[in-house]
């Protein structure tokens, strides 16, 4: 525990320095920040020493909890070697190494592995394959320099990223920075933009998706879609079969499919990516968050042979794919990555998993009686309680009761972190959480809720 004059002249430290992001700042001045400073297991500790279930998995990167002892010691192996190289013109064993085990692990037919930072920039660089495969490898194609987005996606907040992106609230503002794209109504079963129920609906939602490629197919280089979750737009499920039948849309009118696994990677949905649970082999996938455990930034798009293939010529053909970053490949987080991959092999941690989804399951289904849940949705280990002011006629809270914010503060007061996406209030916990930790994190949630709702009605 930190000394308490310390941890005042952090906090001042912290408002005075410190720009946080997604944060409105005029807030955060006025209020005492917790500082975190150590962790274990399912638990941050901050500077008063107090314990907090680590709900939110560090914003959904940590997997096999805090302070792992495998990777710990990953990181300290690799640093007695060198902390980084270049890996423009040279490389080095962990990059080689992770490649090698990402595609063994990934989808069937993905063969290459670019690295860059995050996740934001995974994205970034699958944009931009896309469209340099299209111009060298199939011109007669079409001009193919736009992309097919979901509403309500989120694919990060670089400008490409926000580009192939569908919430408003992060794209507005931005707008004269952003390319052209086109847009198709995602798979929101609760709110149905056609008013249909699945599964009578037969997934009408993608026929809009075919009319799109039908007629637009020589301008689109690219679909883009979170498999099976949209994450940040409230842990949107798609219905079985929709992610397959993407796949056959997308290979019918030749655009390549872009997979972002940046939240879904890594087990978070019972599978080490969501593409598996439907057999989908991806054109191009983003993967970042869950790679290093948690430990270290790290991001790769992975890439099908054909697409690498376009990238090969003479060095006067100009076909060489000009981008990188100075840390691209960076050994430390190379390291611990395949520490992360060790552990999930060692620990059958997917295995394991299994009974404590079930028991995930099973915990949250009491709080569909609370009177202003809307609707519970689980796929793994990403869960999104929708808030409502009233169930019957599924009408959300309006943003100014920061209904999600409320119930995030008293789940802290509680013993908890985690953090909403505006009336939905999310849970993602590390893969190495207990069943016991499990059911303590579900009862403050239930509390949480219910305090607050009430509070409000």
């Amino acid at each position: 525990m930190t000394p308490s004059r310390d941890r005042d002249r952090l906090a001042d430290w912290d408002r005075t320095f410190l720009w946080h992001p997604f944060t409105q700042m005029k807030e955060w001045e006025r209020e005492q920040p917790v500082i975190i400073e150590r962790g274990k297991g399912s638990y941050v500790i901050d500077t008063e020493g107090r314990r907090y279930l680590d709900g939110v998995s560090s914003l959904w990167v940590n997997v096999h909890g805090h302070r792992h002892p495998r990777l710990d010691r990953a990181l300290r192996a690799q640093l007695s070697r060198i902390a980084h190289s270049t890996l423009l013109g040279l490389s080095n064993p962990p990059a080689i190494r992770l490649a090698r085990e990402l595609v063994r692990l990934a989808p069937a037919g993905l063969t290459k592995v670019f690295y860059s930072d995050n996740g934001s920039t995974a994205v970034e660089i699958a944009l931009k394959m896309a469209v340099q495969y299209w111009r060298q490898r199939r011109p007669k194609a079409g001009p193919k320099r736009t992309f097919l987005r979901l509403q309500l996606a989120y694919h990060g907040d670089t400008v490409g990223a926000m580009s192939v992106g569908g919430i408003d609230l992060f794209r507005d503002r931005f707008r004269p920075l952003l390319f052209p794209t086109v847009a198709a109504e995602p798979p929101y079963c609760y709110r149905c933009p056609l008013r249909l129920t699945y599964p009578s609906c037969a997934m009408a939602c993608l026929d809009p998706v075919e009319r799109i490629l039908k007629r637009r197919h020589r301008a689109l280089a690219g679909v883009i879609i979170e498999p099976l979750v949209q994450a940040a737009a409230g842990m949107l499920l798609a219905p079985p079969g929709y992610l397959a039948r993407m796949r056959e849309l997308c290979t019918k009118y030749q655009v390549l499919l872009i997979a972002d696994e940046v939240a879904t990677g890594f087990g978070r949905t019972g599978r080490m990516f969501a593409c598996a649970h439907e057999g989908v082999t991806p054109d191009l996938m983003a993967v970042s968050k869950g790679l290093t455990g948690g430990y270290l930034p790290l991001a790769a798009t992975l890439a099908t042979e054909d697409i690498y293939q376009a990238f090969l010529g003479d060095y006067a053909e100009w076909k060489t794919f000009f981008h990188g970053h100075s840390y691209t490949g960076n050994p430390l987080g190379c390291a611990v990555a395949l520490a992360n991959l060790e552990v999930f092999r060692k620990e059958r941690t997917l295995a394991r998993m299994q009974p404590r989804i079930t028991a995930l399951r099973r915990f949250l289904q009491p709080l569909s009686t609370l009177s202003h849940v809307g609707e519970i949705r689980q796929r793994g280990y990403m869960v999104g309680i929708e808030l409502v002011t009233d169930r019957a006629t599924r009408t959300p809270y309006p943003p100014t009761e920061r209904i999600g914010h409320r119930v995030t503060r008293e789940a802290r007061r509680r013993g908890m972190l985690i953090r909403p996406l505006g009336h939905v209030v999310v849970l993602m916990p590390p893969l190495s959480v207990t069943t016991a930790e499990l059911a303590r994190m579900v009862t403050i949630l239930r509390e949480s809720i219910r305090t607050v709702t009430e509070a409000s009605s």
